[in-house]
């Protein structure tokens, strides 16, 4: 499982950072978000949706066994995490982030709170989008 997106829609509101960093850490910091909007503006006219697919480049790369796959989605165990950093380096979509206050990486957990208040519903499930209710 993973988010379908539909970044070509995405006007760089980043709502879904501010809403996943409440809905993870109780706190209004899109800097602790799992998700990230980063502006290819002067680029390529668009944003660009940061969000991990669940690959599990991390999982193989961990040097403590801190990752594992549980029920579909990479989950990052803080009590085995050293918070060393070799996941972050190994992740292929650079969806995984550090921040001072947390003790691990930070990285999307499939809660799905960002696609439910995604004011241009631009983010929702794989299985919502292969129902036809995101759009592609």
């Amino acid at each position: 499982m993973s988010l379908a997106i539909d970044a070509l829609r995405c006007t760089g509101c980043k709502l879904c950072q501010i809403v996943c960093s409440v809905a993870n850490f109780g706190e209004n910091n899109p800097k602790k978000a799992a998700i990230r909007i980063v502006s290819k503006l002067f680029t390529e006219a668009r944003y660009e949706v940061v969000v991990c697919d669940q690959c599990g480049e991390c999982i193989d790369a961990c040097p403590f066994e801190a990752i594992s796959l549980v029920e579909g989605v990479v989950t990052i165990d803080p009590e085995l995490c050293t918070n060393c950093g070799i996941c972050v380096d190994a992740c292929p979509k650079d969806a995984m982030f550090t921040h001072g206050e947390v003790d691990h990486p930070i990285k999307c957990i499939l809660c799905g709170e960002c696609a439910k208040l995604c004011p241009r519903g631009i983010l929702g499930s794989l299985e919502a989008a292969d129902e036809g209710k995101v759009a592609g």
